[in-house]
C-alpha cells in the first residue's frame, strides 16, 4: 500500500494531481505511470489532466516529472512548472528565483507578483528551438515557419516549435474544436513525419499583444489551456509578425489566460511564460493493487479567488 498527500492545483485552468517524492523512498518505488492511468480519470477517480511529481536529482537540483493521463511521460509543461516552482519555492527547496529541471533541460523560474488580486504568478523561461528530432518532416539546420504540412492539413500553415517538447501551432481566423480535435487524432497514425507524437494547436490573432489559443495535448486532449502550447503559439506568431516581439503578449485560452514574451539572446530564441499556480485543495490517497481511494483535507479557497478573475477577464 502507498499513502501519500497530494495537491491539487492548476496553470490557467490546466489542473494537476502534484506530489512530493523527493523525501520518501518508498514514493519513489511507486508506478507512477498506473497511478496517473487510474487517478486522472475524471469519471471514476480525483480527475485532472496530468501528475506532476517533485523530484530531486543527484547533483541537488529539484525538478519535475509530469506524466500525462495515459500513463505516458512530457518532457516538459509550461503550466505544471509553475505549479512546481510555487510549492518549491514554499517549502524552501529553491528561491524566488532559480531553476527548475525537466526533461533533462534546466528552466529559470521566478516569482512573478500577481496576475489578479490574491493570485499568485509564476514565470518560467523556455529557450525555443526550431528543429528537433521530433520533427521528420524536414531537415536539421531548417525551420518550418507557416508552412503546409500535407499530411495533416493541405490549407492551414503550421509552425513546428519544440520547447523540450514538439510543438505544431497554426493561425486561424477562427478556432474550430471539432477541427482541433481531428487534428490531434490525425497526428496519432503519422509517425513517419512526427515519430514522438506531437501536441497541436490553433491560435487566432487578437490584437498586436493579444491571441487566442487552443490545444490537444499529446498524452491527454483537448484541455482548457497548456502552457507550453501556448508559449509556442505566442513565439510563432512573434517570428511571423502576427504580434510585438519583445512586448508582453496577452495569451487567452478557455481556462483564463497567462502573458508571453519572446525576445532574442544571440542566436537563441527565449520565451517568458507567465501566469497563476492555483493550489485548489490538499488531499490524502491511498494506491493499493492499482486502485485509487482519496479524501480532500484541506479546501484553499484559491479556486473561487481565480473564478472570479476569470470572470473579470471575461467581461473584457
Amino acid at each position: 500500500m502507498s499513502r501519500f498527500e497530494f495537491i491539487k492545483c492548476h496553470g490557467s485552468g490546466n489542473d494537476f494531481i502534484l506530489v512530493d517524492i523527493t523525501n520518501d523512498e518508498a514514493l519513489q518505488r511507486v508506478d507512477w505511470s498506473a497511478f496517473a492511468r487510474v487517478a486522472c480519470d475524471r469519471s471514476t477517480s480525483i480527475g485532472s489532466d496530468g501528475l506532476l511529481l517533485v523530484v530531486r536529482h543527484e547533483d541537488g537540483v529539484y525538478g519535475m516529472d509530469m506524466l500525462n493521463p495515459d500513463g505516458s511521460r512530457a518532457e516538459m509543461c509550461g503550466n505544471g512548472i509553475r505549479c512546481v516552482a510555487r510549492y518549491a519555492m514554499e517549502r524552501g527547496y529553491i528561491s524566488a528565483r532559480s531553476v527548475l529541471r525537466s526533461g533533462g533541460r534546466d528552466y529559470a523560474v521566478a516569482a512573478a507578483g500577481e496576475i489578479a488580486e490574491g493570485v499568485p504568478m509564476y514565470g518560467v523561461d523556455i529557450a525555443i528551438r526550431l528543429w528537433s528530432k521530433d520533427f521528420a518532416f524536414f531537415a536539421e539546420g531548417e525551420e518550418w515557419l507557416g508552412k503546409s504540412v500535407e499530411a495533416l492539413s493541405s490549407e492551414l500553415q503550421f509552425s513546428a516549435l519544440s520547447l523540450g517538447n514538439p510543438h505544431l501551432v497554426a493561425k486561424v481566423e477562427q478556432i474550430s474544436l471539432a477541427e482541433l480535435e481531428t487534428l490531434g487524432e490525425r497526428v496519432k497514425v503519422l509517425p513517419n513525419i512526427v515519430p514522438n507524437g506531437v501536441n497541436v494547436s490553433l491560435y487566432e490573432r487578437r490584437s498586436n499583444r493579444s491571441i487566442f489559443v487552443a490545444t490537444y495535448e499529446r498524452g491527454a486532449g483537448i484541455t482548457l489551456s497548456c502552457g507550453t502550447a501556448m508559449t509556442a503559439s505566442a513565439t510563432a506568431a512573434a517570428q511571423l509578425g502576427y504580434v510585438e516581439r519583445g512586448e508582453r503578449i496577452e495569451v487567452r485560452n478557455r481556462g483564463g489566460k497567462v502573458y508571453c514574451t519572446t525576445r532574442i539572446e544571440g542566436s537563441e530564441i527565449i520565451t517568458r511564460l507567465e501566469g497563476n499556480a492555483t493550489f485548489e485543495w490538499r488531499g490524502e490517497v491511498n494506491f493499493v493493487d492499482g486502485k485509487v481511494e482519496y479524501r480532500v483535507v484541506e479546501e484553499s479557497g484559491e479556486a473561487d479567488l481565480w473564478q472570479r478573475a476569470v470572470e473579470v477577464w471575461g467581461s473584457l
